[in-house]
């Protein structure tokens, strides 16, 4: 390498992409300047058309070797790379724990390079280490390491590939980084409505993450719906969307309040836990939807329809119900299995999943978060998840308008059958059989 500036420690780094269009080549920049380092543009092609890539090659000179490493980390998720290109080093992992200057992944696409050829890394998340063993790479969480995995370290042969804004993205883009009041609901939902059509059409899976609100809101319904034509793949949530969809189920209120009339019941304030109780009686969800126990809501359909479903605890759990996982490892793994193969997740007023399953998601699944708080979807954007579109709306009124835009439509090749004659509708209220 030829120091073409002042003296000082210096590397080339090379990029790709539809680095104007994304702005990174704005970010590269920026970042050079925020590590008060220097930077020579050696050659910069510009793509003529929707789909030729521009590439850059620039110098970049600090005045330490360690500041130019830090810079080189941060320039690394912007899609640059070091040249000559290099193989990545490898050092021993001990048990649960890696060396310090490991490389922490990022939700992109990504590739190292080892004896001298570029491997994909595979079940790709943030906030992993990346372990290359038998001619190939994944990521992997701190505490599944053992002593001796080869882990990347440093930044040689790290290779990211960002997600770049395309023009279209089938509609997606309108709506990312975009956090508005201000448009209407039934226009949104639409985009999202063609966004889910094109995905099954494909033969993609949704996967909704959900919290209690979609039920005290009156969308649990609604929800039941996509779940009984095939829309939804797999459910994630947390012990409390269970326990109020059941206690809808059974009382036809959530939290104690009607959810026809909106006000609270006399003794309300005990049906969740009579609720559980219930549930708990007859040893599971799927048991009570065998013995005839829970006839509607969306725990039902999701049984019937035999939809996978993870709820995971938290410390402020009553019961819990028997089916709610509170062991912390096995309930993030049974999240990672069934996001395994997601094309489109929705999130819906759950900010603790919802960011839980962000940092699970590889950048180029889509991700749509529902909440009437837009401090939710500012929160995933943040953390990493910026593919996230943001629609700022009550999550029943969502619900609404997404299963009448649906219809009584099956999913493309979701092959369920319809529901069975006599079948109770979603949220109906049944009293608990005694």
């Amino acid at each position: 390498m030829t120091a073409t500036m002042s003296d000082g420690h210096s590397e080339i780094v090379e990029a790709e992409g539809h680095l104007i269009d994304s702005r990174l080549l704005a970010s590269v920049f920026d970042k050079v300047i925020e590590r008060g380092a220097k930077y020579h543009v050696l050659d910069f092609a510009i793509g003529r058309t929707n789909d030729d890539f521009s590439r850059l090659q620039l110098q970049v000179t600090t005045k330490s070797e360690e500041a130019l490493r830090e810079l080189l980390e941060e320039l690394v998720p912007l899609g640059c790379y070091p040249r000559p290109q290099r193989d990545a080093r490898l050092e021993p992992a001990g048990d649960g724990f890696v060396p310090d200057d490991f490389y922490s992944t990022t939700n992109q696409r990504t590739q190292v390079r080892h004896d001298g050829e570029w491997l994909d890394v595979k079940r790709q998340r943030m906030d992993a280490v990346v372990v290359v063993s038998d001619g190939r790479a994944a990521c992997r969480k701190l505490r599944d390491v053992r002593a001796g995995d080869p882990v990347v370290c440093g930044v040689d042969g790290i290779r990211v590939v960002p997600e770049f804004k395309e023009r279209d993205r089938l509609g997606f883009a309108f709506m990312t980084n975009d956090v508005s009041t201000e448009r209407r609901v039934e226009v949104t939902v639409a985009r999202v409505v063609r966004m889910m059509q094109e995905v099954k059409a494909d033969g993609g899976r949704v996967v909704v993450v959900a919290g209690p609100v979609v039920v005290h809101s009156g969308g649990s319904g609604y929800l039941s719906q996509l779940v009984r034509y095939g829309w939804i793949d797999s459910l994630l949530a947390g012990n409390a969307l269970a326990v109020h969809d059941v206690e809808h189920a059974f009382y036809g209120t959530s939290l104690g309040v009607d959810l026809e009339r909106g006000v609270a019941v006399d003794d309300g304030h005990k049906h969740h836990m009579r609720a559980i109780n219930a549930i708990r009686r007859v040893g599971g969800i799927e048991r009570a939807v065998a013995e005839g126990l829970l006839q509607s809501g969306l725990m039902y359909e999701v049984i019937r329809r035999e939809v996978p479903f993870v709820l995971a605890g938290s410390i402020r759990d009553d019961g819990p119900l028997p089916d709610t996982i509170m062991d912390l490892s096995e309930a993030q793994e049974r999240y990672a299995e069934q996001l395994q193969g997601a094309r489109l997740v929705l999130m819906l007023s759950s900010m603790l999943h919802s960011i839980g399953v962000g940092n699970m998601l590889p950048a180029w699944v889509r991700v749509v978060c529902v909440d009437i708080n837009p401090a939710v979807v500012t929160k995933l954007a943040d953390r990493g998840s910026s593919q996230t579109a943001g629609i700022v709306t009550d999550v029943g009124l969502f619900l609404h308008q997404l299963a009448t835009q649906l219809g009584s439509k099956m999913a493309p090749g979701s092959g369920r059958e319809h529901a069975r004659e006599g079948a109770c509708a979603p949220g109906a209220s049944r009293p608990v059989r005694g």
